[in-house]
């Protein structure tokens, strides 16, 4: 099983940043890519290797603000 599947269960994350030949360049939104140069974040190309440690994962949804009155009965 490839670990792609594995990780995002089928999710579909192809894009340069989330390979691992792409980096993400210090002065704007672009990737830098090993193979091909200078990419756009959601482009992909042959040269595609997932690597886990790139991808960013998404931001918890916030629970909100609670009072002890809310849980009582």
């Amino acid at each position: 099983m490839k670990l792609n599947k594995v990780v995002n269960r089928g999710k579909s994350n192809r894009a340069c940043v989330n390979c691992a030949f792409g980096r993400h360049a210090p002065e704007g939104d672009v990737v830098l890519c090993e193979k091909e140069g200078v990419k756009t974040p959601d482009s992909v190309c042959r040269h595609f290797k997932y690597d886990p440690l790139n991808r960013i994962p998404n931001q918890p949804l916030s629970l909100g603000e609670y009072s002890p009155e809310d849980f009582q009965l």
